[in-house]
C-alpha cells in the first residue's frame, strides 16, 4: 500500500529559487520518513496545472541530496507561505483558490488589525490586548499618545520586525523616534517636536501597507533591551491543540523589536521571567495563565477563520505578571527554541506538524469509507424496493437520486 503524501507548500524567496526554510524541511522530510508518511517541498511555479504534476523538491536523508521529480498532488498541503511583495506572492494567491477544494493543515489567518478586532469581541481576550486603533492620519498616533508614554506604529502585514516605528513621549512634550525600516535595518534614533511628528509619519516609508498604531508596554530589562515571549500552540497526532514551548526573546541594544532575525537572542522563558519578575512564587501562575490564554486564542481563531495547524503568540509580560498579546503568527520559525537550549521543545515544533498532517489524511479517508459504506447500504436498499415494486421507481421520471 502507497504511503499517504504531504507537500509543503512554500515560495522561493527570489528568483533564483532560494528556499528560506530548507534544514527545518530536511528535517521534516526525515521525520515524515520514520512515522510512515512521504513529505516533499513545492512552490506554486512548479505546479503544472494543465497535467495535475508538480516538479517537486524531494530530500534523501540517507544521502543529505535534494532533487526533483514530477508528481502527483499530495494528500494533504501543509501552507508555510509568508507575504512577499513579489509576483511569486500573487502565484500563490492563485494557487490557494484554484485548489481550495484539497485538504490543507491550516488556511490563511488575517492581518494584524482583523485579528484584533476578532479577538476584541470575547470578553475574556480584552483584558490582554494592547489598545490598538487603525491608523488614518497623525492625529490617531497624537490622540494615543496623549493615553499613553509610548507608541508603537506597525504594518499590519509586516514580518519580523519590518517597518515598525517606536514613538516615546517625553515630559518636555518631544517625542523620541526609534524604529527598523522594511529591511529590519536600525532606523537611527532621533527626537522631534509635535509638528516634526507629523512630517515623520508622512515620510516614513509604508511600501503602501496600512498601518496600526498600538499601545507600547513596559517590556525594557534593566539593560535596556526589549524582551518579550513566544509561544508556541500545535494540533499533536490526534487532532488536539497543545502548547509546544515558549522561549523569550531579547532584543538588541537600541532595538524596538526582539525579533531573532533582527539580531535578538533566545532564551529560556522560566530564566528570563526570574530575571523581571523575581518572584520565583508568581512564576507558574504566568506560565500556566499565558499557556491557557494561547490556546484559547488558536481555538477562537480556527473557529472563526478554519483550519489551523499552528500559531505562534508572542507574548508581553509586564512588571505586575499581567500577560499581554502583542500579535499572532501563523507560520512561526522554530528557531528560537534551538537557540534557547530547548532541544526537546525544538523537535518537537518539527515533528507535530507531520504528525498532524498524517492524523488528518487517516480521518479523511476514514470520513470517506464510511460515506461509501453508507452510499453502498443506502443502494442495497433502493434495489431490494425497486425489486419489491417491480421497477415501478425506475420507470418513474420524478424520482431524485
Amino acid at each position: 500500500m502507497a504511503k499517504p503524501v504531504l507537500g509543503i507548500l512554500t515560495l522561493y524567496l527570489n528568483d533564483s529559487k532560494v528556499l528560506e526554510e530548507r534544514p527545518v524541511y530536511e528535517k521534516m522530510i526525515a521525520a515524515g520518513k520514520r512515522i510512515g508518511i512521504s513529505v516533499f517541498v513545492f512552490t506554486p511555479q512548479d505546479v503544472d496545472d494543465k497535467n495535475g504534476k508538480i516538479h517537486a523538491l524531494l530530500y534523501d536523508p540517507e544521502s543529505k541530496k535534494w532533487g526533483r521529480r514530477w508528481i502527483n498532488f499530495p494528500n494533504v498541503i501543509y501552507d508555510r507561505c509568508r507575504i512577499q511583495r513579489s509576483h511569486r506572492f500573487q502565484q500563490l494567491l492563485a494557487f490557494r483558490k484554484r485548489y481550495s477544494h484539497l485538504l490543507f493543515l491550516n488556511r490563511p489567518l488575517r492581518n494584524k488589525w482583523t485579528v484584533y478586532r476578532t479577538l476584541g469581541k470575547v470578553a475574556s481576550f480584552r483584558s490582554h490586548l494592547p489598545f490598538t486603533k487603525l491608523y488614518q492620519s497623525p492625529d490617531d498616533v497624537l490622540s494615543m499618545l496623549k493615553k499613553f508614554q509610548t507608541v508603537y506604529f506597525k504594518p499590519i502585514n509586516g514580518t519580523g520586525g519590518r517597518g515598525i516605528l517606536r514613538i516615546d513621549r517625553s515630559k518636555d512634550g518631544t517625542f523620541l523616534l526609534q524604529g527598523r525600516n522594511h529591511s529590519r535595518s536600525i532606523v537611527e534614533p532621533r527626537r522631534v517636536s509635535r509638528s516634526g511628528l507629523t512630517s515623520a509619519l508622512g515620510q516614513w516609508d509604508m511600501h503602501d501597507d496600512r498601518y496600526i498604531v498600538q499601545q507600547g508596554l513596559n517590556i525594557k530589562l534593566p539593560s535596556g533591551r526589549i524582551h518579550d515571549y513566544r509561544m508556541l500552540v500545535q494540533k499533536n497526532g490526534s487532532g488536539v491543540w497543545e502548547v509546544t514551548g515558549c522561549a523569550g526573546r531579547v532584543g538588541p541594544l537600541r532595538s524596538i523589536t526582539s525579533n531573532l532575525h533582527g539580531g535578538g537572542e533566545a532564551a529560556p522563558m522560566n530564566s528570563l521571567l526570574r530575571q523581571w519578575i523575581g518572584n520565583e512564587s508568581t512564576l507558574s501562575q504566568i506560565r500556566e495563565t499565558a499557556e491557557n490564554f494561547s490556546l484559547n486564542v488558536a481555538r477562537h481563531l480556527e473557529s472563526t477563520y478554519g483550519a489551523l495547524c499552528e500559531l505562534a503568540l508572542d507574548l508581553a509580560i509586564d512588571r505586575s505578571g499581567k500577560v499581554w498579546l502583542i500579535e499572532v503568527n501563523p507560520k512561526p520559525s522554530r528557531e528560537v527554541f534551538k537557540q534557547a537550549g530547548e532541544r526537546e521543545v525544538y523537535h518537537k515544533a518539527i515533528l507535530r506538524p507531520i504528525e498532524y498532517g498524517l492524523w488528518s489524511y487517516r480521518q479523511k479517508k476514514e470520513s470517506r469509507s464510511e460515506k461509501s459504506s453508507a452510499v453502498l447500504e443506502f443502494e442495497q436498499l433502493l434495489k431490494a424496493e425497486r425489486d419489491r415494486t417491480n421497477g415501478v421507481y425506475a420507470e418513474s421520471s420524478n424520482d431524485v437520486y
